[in-house]
């Protein structure tokens, strides 16, 4: 199995979603989402009527999700059995809900699964020098999915950058009623998920890049440069061996 890994993980308004996905479009790598397939598993279990506290049935209802989740950067697809759901898990229903699944341990070990899974995919798909490789972005990647990442990257912000991104994103405006309106998608919900996994502090070997008040642009040249340095340092061991 050859190729390269990069690990990304942060709260949210943190710039990782559109920063993992532009750099691995631009070096020709594959994007997988892995908050999405959180939100693709909550689809799942509102959709089949699942009360969100039962923790059992919730757990037992993502084991058998028959989830497709597409890698193009360009292009990623967030299906379930050929259903496609990308505008659906979107919604504020879901953005909602979503932390009630993501903090079940057992939902986590079985994605946490999957997610290994479809790295090891894309890792067989093709040679490093092909190109091939993987971004992965989300909470966890860098310390429990792939903590032998050559490239592990934490992205941080102050809470005020990261509600005004969000809000921008959500509402078009960071004006005083949609930072209010943004806050509990982005505080509330990044406290829940801290009580499963710790995206606050880099464990050794990660790498730190505060994007508080670094540009759209800025943020994605700092993590270019920390991913392609690594390339080229992990192309130069392939060649020796």
């Amino acid at each position: 199995m050859t190729g390269l890994v990069v690990a990304i993980d942060g709260p949210s308004g943190t710039g990782k979603s559109t920063i993992s996905r532009r750099l691995a479009a631009e070096l020709g790598l594959a994007y997988l989402d892995t908050g999405a397939m959180y939100r693709v598993s909550t689809w799942w279990c509102l959709h089949r009527g699942i009360d969100l506290t039962d923790s059992g049935a919730v757990a037992e209802a993502v084991q058998r999700i028959p989830m497709q989740i597409g890698t193009d950067p360009a292009e990623p697809t967030f299906a379930v059995d050929g259903h496609d759901v990308a505008g659906e898990i979107r919604s504020t229903r879901i953005s909602t809900a979503v932390s009630a699944v993501a903090t079940n341990l057992a939902v986590r070990a079985e994605l946490q699964r999957r997610q290994r899974e479809a790295i090891a995919a894309e890792l067989t798909a093709g040679s490093f020098s092909g190109g091939r490789g993987v971004i992965a972005e989300g909470r966890d990647i860098t310390t429990v999915v792939a903590p032998r990442a050559p490239v592990r990257i934490l992205l941080l912000a102050d809470e005020q950058a990261r509600l005004e991104r969000r809000a921008r994103e959500l509402h078009g405006t960071a004006d005083a009623g949609a930072l209010d309106a943004t806050r509990d998608q982005v505080v509330r919900r990044d406290a829940d998920d801290s009580t499963v996994s710790n995206f606050s502090t880099a464990a050794d070997g990660v790498v730190t890049v505060d994007t508080s008040a670094l540009t759209l642009e800025q943020a994605v040249d700092t993590v270019r440069a920390v991913i392609v340095a690594a390339r080229t340092e992990l192309a130069g061991t392939q060649e020796t061996l």
